[in-house]
């Protein structure tokens, strides 16, 4: 089986905060876990190096496009790798290869008639002269009536034309633009109602309920052509004559480069990046809510136009939003937690494990500097790291470094095995904090098992039951080390490391027999002070009061 997985590409006009990572984060749960099962798996995303908004940050800061879009890819990059994500190719929108691809799909569409001219009125600014990119222009949302800006309304989710806005404002000079006519290239997206509502009817079951809600919202009210052409400075100039003057549509443009990131790690002679586009592949796309519309309407309205044998998403993981201590989180406002920030202070697997069990799948979720470290002290420290720590330490210290395990009683097993399944199924269907909430399932059933047998007991009183009993622990945390290295992979390699174990990772139960070297002791986790929770909050607050 092939599994393909495209990880949302954030846009490289400002460091990643905690949002961004909670949406991105199951699809490298995802991509280790399928690793394990030994299938064949091409995971890729990239920093959206494109657009308006890297080029308001450069005009912001008086320095060219491309040093803001080096500035925060390098930055990216060193967070992602940091973090532990995985990726099998993780590029760029301004590289050449990917203006190469997309110039081709724009051209593919273009001769086969899915594109059009059409004369429109844009919006234009007389003090800058002008026309504006949909982002430079700021209104109120006709739908909903809340601030939005001229390509999507952020608080009710409607994709929207920079024209449709009311009491517009040009963000650059604050003036009130005019509508102008120009000519510009459309996609003719209104055609594909069908095919992709065919789409949803038989995806639905492993999309995202919001997902399905939202895309269900567009096919009702019926799909309208949309413009893919703009006015910009930056971006993929258009290969059609009497539009070279034009840069791609960014909305059209970064999808394609799931392809385009795909096709680039083949020409590095790792495989055929065909193999991970047919019909029977895995795809799963995985990105926040507001993405949704791009990977289950625009991105597969795309790949119907180019009429080829490669699959469609199947898999639509989209969670809702990640507030921050009760509020939205606000860039501009500085009420956010920077990721880099968080990597200097905090362990990897600390941040993958509370974003992961209280991550945004069917609602909006909140990140709060108590539970974050009153996760870390309950369940990394005191649940996982205890069960591991009485273990090792207490069969060293009575039995000494080396043991082979030749058998475990039934219960054991049977429960090892069941949750190997049920974890594995419900990340398969895209839920990662059900599986991650399964594996500390496993480890407070092993951790209560533990105290019912009391083994600091038993091996006073009947000496080689208590080994046997330990040995039993000693299965568990090896097993434990599977399960976890999809989620936290920093902590499974340490119980590797604990146990000698070097033999290769798997989803499946450890064979037996088995034979460990207790090679270390140390501790997985150490305590967080509470204190921190203050200072952490404080801190906070100055940086927000600051801006």
């Amino acid at each position: 089986m092939t599994v393909f997985i495209g990880g949302a590409w954030p846009y490289a006009n400002g460091s990643l905060h905690l949002g961004h990572i909670a949406g991105l984060l199951p699809g490298d749960i995802i991509a280790r876990y399928y690793r394990l099962k030994g299938e064949e798996v091409l995971y890729v995303s990239g920093s959206d190096c494109n657009g308006t908004p890297i080029g308001i940050r450069a005009k912001e800061e008086g320095v060219r496009v491309d040093e803001v879009a080096d500035r925060y890819h390098e930055e990216f990059v060193q967070c992602f790798q940091s973090l532990g994500f995985s990726y099998d190719e993780y590029t760029r929108t301004d590289h050449r290869h990917h203006h190469e691809e997309v110039q081709k799909i724009f051209t593919i569409l273009y001769e086969r008639g899915w594109l059009y001219e059409k004369e429109v009125e844009q919006v234009y600014c007389q003090h800058d002269k002008r026309f504006l990119p949909d982002r430079f222009v700021e209104g109120i949302c006709p739908v909903c009536g809340s601030i939005a800006r001229g390509d999507q309304c952020d608080h009710c989710s409607t994709v929207l034309d920079a024209t449709d806005l009311l009491d517009k404002r040009c963000k650059l000079c604050g003036h009130e633009p005019v509508l102008k006519t120009t000519t510009h290239l459309y996609f003719a997206l209104s055609r594909f109602q069908q095919p992709l509502q065919r789409l949803l009817n038989e995806h639905k079951v492993k999309w995202r309920e919001n997902a399905v809600q939202l895309t269900s919202r567009y096919l009702n009210e019926g799909l309208v052509d949309r413009p893919v052409t703009r006015d910009l400075e930056n971006g993929v100039e258009v290969p059609i004559e009497g539009f070279r003057d034009k840069k791609i549509y960014v909305w059209i443009e970064a999808v394609c480069g799931y392809l385009s990131a795909s096709k680039k790690w083949a020409e590095e002679g790792v495989d055929k990046w065909e193999r991970y586009w047919k019909k029977d592949t895995h795809a799963y796309y995985v990105h926040g809510k507001d993405n949704i519309p791009f990977h289950t309407i625009i991105w597969p309205a795309v790949l119907m136009g180019l009429n080829e044998e490669i699959t469609l998403p199947n898999y639509i993981v989209s969670n809702e939003y990640l507030t921050l201590e009760k509020r939205k989180i606000s860039t501009s406002r500085n009420w956010a937690v920077w990721l880099k920030d968080l990597l200097a202070d905090y362990p990897s697997d600390t941040i993958r494990y509370y974003l992961t069990i209280n991550a945004p799948e069917k609602r909006d979720a909140d990140f709060s500097w108590r539970e974050f470290i009153y996760s870390h002290n309950s369940e990394l420290l005191g649940a996982c790291g205890n069960l591991v720590q009485r273990t090792v330490k207490f069969y060293q210290k009575e039995f000494g470094n080396g043991v082979t395990l030749t058998t475990v009683e039934e219960i054991v097993q049977r429960k090892v095995e069941e949750t190997y399944t049920s974890v594995g199924e419900w990340i398969e269907a895209g839920s990662t904090r059900q599986g991650l909430e399964e594996v500390f399932e496993f480890i407070r059933w092993s951790n209560k098992r533990f105290d019912e047998r009391k083994p600091w007991i038993m091996v006073k009183e009947k000496r080689e039951e208590g080994k046997k009993v330990l040995e039993e622990f000693l299965y568990i945390i090896s097993n434990l080390r599977n399960l976890l290295e999809p989620f936290l992979p920093f902590t499974a390699s340490k119980i590797g490391g604990q146990l000698g174990m070097s033999n290769q990772l798997e989803w499946k139960s450890v064979s037996l027999p088995l034979k460990l070297t207790i090679e270390k002791t140390s501790p997985l986790f150490n305590r967080i002070e509470v204190e921190w929770i203050e200072k952490e909050r404080e801190k906070l607050n100055e940086k927000s009061e600051g801006e």
